[in-house]
């Protein structure tokens, strides 16, 4: 393993260790936050002002917000038009829960790992979440991880 492999390793390893370190991500169009690992990186919030992305060499974290289209859609079909694209990208779905106020989903492609959480806000009229890719070696030091990004995963004050 590269040493600088090895080094992001051992920083991810000892994230939940340094909360201190964690940042903060609060979206600008649609106002839902959540806390940010050390050592991601944002790349950028994207142009329609949606979400952002921050990463690491081995890792990606993507926190979004999107409307859903009354009479349309609900959380649900959102979920599915997820896990109908991980599908086309190769990822195999190894885990699902989707509920009308949530969905989280889990699949594998490869040595890759791809964990996504979509939350209802705003009476169902709009959803926020987050995905987070990683790889399998790094599982351990991603479950808390996964459990903070949750925990601090926050709907906007008013919508």
């Amino acid at each position: 393993m590269p040493a600088g492999a090895a080094a992001v390793l051992l920083a991810l390893a000892t994230l939940p260790l340094a909360a201190g370190d964690w940042g903060h991500y609060v979206n600008g169009r649609f106002g839902f936050a959540i806390d940010v690992p050390p050592h991601f990186v944002a790349q950028g919030e994207s142009d329609n002002g949606d979400g952002d992305r921050f990463t690491t060499p081995t890792a990606e974290l993507r926190a979004f917000a999107g409307y859903i289209f009354k009479g349309e859609q609900t959380l649900e079909t959102e979920a599915s038009f997820a896990r109908d694209a991980w599908t086309e990208d190769g990822y195999a779905l190894t885990y699902q829960v989707t509920t009308p106020r949530f969905a989280v989903m889990s699949g594998k492609k490869g040595a890759r790992i791809v964990y996504e959480r979509l939350v209802a806000i705003c009476g169902g009229e709009a959803f926020m979440g987050y995905s987070v890719e990683y790889s399998v070696a790094d599982m351990k030091a991603f479950e808390p991880i996964i459990d903070r990004l949750t925990a601090s995963l926050t709907p906007p004050a008013k919508c």
